[in-house]
């Protein structure tokens, strides 16, 4: 296994991989083909080694938070790529106005080349290889920059990826901040960052240097909406998974929510009555995943103590009986929120829901659009009037309607964000194209009629073709 974790074996990695691919520019269909088939391979022979390195990693990781989390979303991704790969690398047909004729006119898509990938530590393997998937399917290179959080899963990551990939087609990258802040300097064919909005402003910044395009998948509070016509134990179904996977350290968790203003404390209940159902106790329950680490536990903390501190009511919706040794957090439900608090002004990446009750929808919507445009919103309600209302006033990287979350794993919905929430797109289609360069192709055979335009100009076919084509 080759590590990376210098500066110079980074800069040496990627000028193999720039000289690899000058002589592999369009890698065929079967290469490709055998590119994601392995890395299939490498999720599906090793489970139970990704479980125990995220485990490790966390302190205890639940086995199906990193399961479904990260092995099952990720293999769906490869499978449904494998299954479009032949169509996506076909030519697309493109129209050839008349005053063109003849001629034909196609898009081709070319891989970009090296591309850099940064990825997080809270679903390691699923926001590295999800990438990784695109961009080897469109023909590329790429240099995976891990989170110095998951260290067992970065060697674990390294060796396998080492044993089936030559080191100038993938390679893992480990390292603390100042490697992470080396690799977005490189002049990469293409950067892509999973991560914090703040982070993402200082990765942009560096990869503007060398003008290299980025696709920004980031973060933000993404709200839910709770209509009146919902039965709340039904708006809890649909909601309370999304919420509690990986302990809430999901950038697309429900961070706060909407409820009519008489039914809080009846949405309070259900949820209580929910999660002790699925959770009856946290200390010994191996379905309840740490907090990663303990500055992230410090920080959910400080969240809860400032919103208490302000007149919030904390409602622990089972006891914690930790004493605050232990970095397993029950669901914990915040009412009576205001926004001078900690709570509903940062990203809350944890096991805190702030609820808010509302009268009217329109003040919700106004709230909603008052604020940074989140990565998600979610929608409880059957009213396809209420629905639209919300869908068509209010901007979100992507929505979920009596749902929460999974529009992510969704093999052919395009993911990513909006404004503060990010810049780009990914997943199906959407991430082959991220990856490629749609390069346009104008093609005219033997016979070509371009010379009657020719100056000198105000002959008769010039004043004939300007009156037709200018109405």
């Amino acid at each position: 296994m080759i590590e990376i974790t210098s500066e110079k074996a980074l800069t040496e990695t990627f000028l193999q991989q720039k000289a690899h691919f000058a002589n592999n520019t369009y890698p065929s269909y079967q290469d490709r083909l055998s590119d994601l088939t392995k890395l299939k391979a490498i999720l599906i022979d090793n489970q139970q080694a990704f479980i125990d390195a995220m485990s490790q990693d966390f302190g205890h990781r639940s086995a199906d938070d990193t399961k479904l989390g990260d092995i099952l979303s990720t293999v769906m991704g490869i499978n449904y790529a494998i299954k479009k790969l032949k169509g996506w690398m076909k030519p697309e047909k493109k129209h050839i106005g008349i005053l063109f004729q003849p001629a034909k006119g196609e898009v081709i898509f070319q891989p970009k080349g090296v591309v850099g990938i940064i990825a997080p530590w809270n679903y390691p393997v699923f926001l590295a290889f999800g990438p990784l998937t695109t961009a080897l399917a469109a023909g590329n290179t790429a240099m995976i920059k891990m989170s110095e959080y998951t260290p067992n899963t970065n060697i674990l990551l390294a060796e396998l990826v080492a044993n089936n990939f030559p080191h100038k087609k993938v390679a893992i990258v480990c390292g603390e901040a100042d490697m992470a802040a080396a690799f977005s300097s490189i002049a990469f064919d293409h950067l892509f960052f999973t991560g914090s909005t703040g982070v993402g402003k200082l990765v942009m910044k560096a990869a503007a240097e060398n003008l290299v395009p980025v696709t920004l998948e980031l973060g933000g509070k993404s709200p839910t909406i709770i209509d009146d016509d919902i039965d709340i134990k039904t708006a809890v179904s649909r909601l309370i998974l999304g919420k509690t996977l990986n302990s809430g350290q999901t950038c697309v968790a429900p961070d706060y929510l909407f409820c009519p203003e008489n039914k809080v404390a009846e949405l309070t209940q259900a949820f209580k009555d929910a999660y002790q159902t699925m959770y009856p106790n946290t200390q010994d329950n191996v379905d309840c995943t740490c907090i990663i680490n303990d500055a992230q536990k410090a920080r959910i903390d400080s969240l809860l103590t400032d919103a208490k501190a302000k007149g919030a009511n904390i409602i622990p919706l089972i006891p914690d009986s930790s004493n605050g040794s232990s970095r397993k957090m029950p669901l914990t439900i915040l009412t009576n929120v205001t926004d001078d608090m900690s709570v509903m002004q940062q990203e809350i990446f944890g096991p805190l829901m702030p609820i808010i009750g509302y009268k009217k929808i329109d003040e919700t919507i106004a709230y909603i659009n008052s604020k940074p445009r989140p990565l998600a919103l979610y929608i409880c309600s059957f009213n396809k009037a209420f629905q639209q209302k919300i869908l068509l006033n209010t901007h979100a990287g992507g929505v979920c309607i009596n749902d929460a979350a999974f529009h992510v794993i969704n093999d052919d919905l395009p993911f990513g964000g909006i404004g503060a929430s990010g810049m780009g797109q990914y997943h199906g289609s959407e991430g082959f194209k991220t990856f490629s360069h749609s390069k346009a192709v104008l093609s005219r055979g033997r016979i070509s009629l371009g010379s009657l335009l020719f100056p000198p100009f105000g002959k008769k076919i010039h004043q004939l073709v300007y009156k037709l084509f200018i109405r």
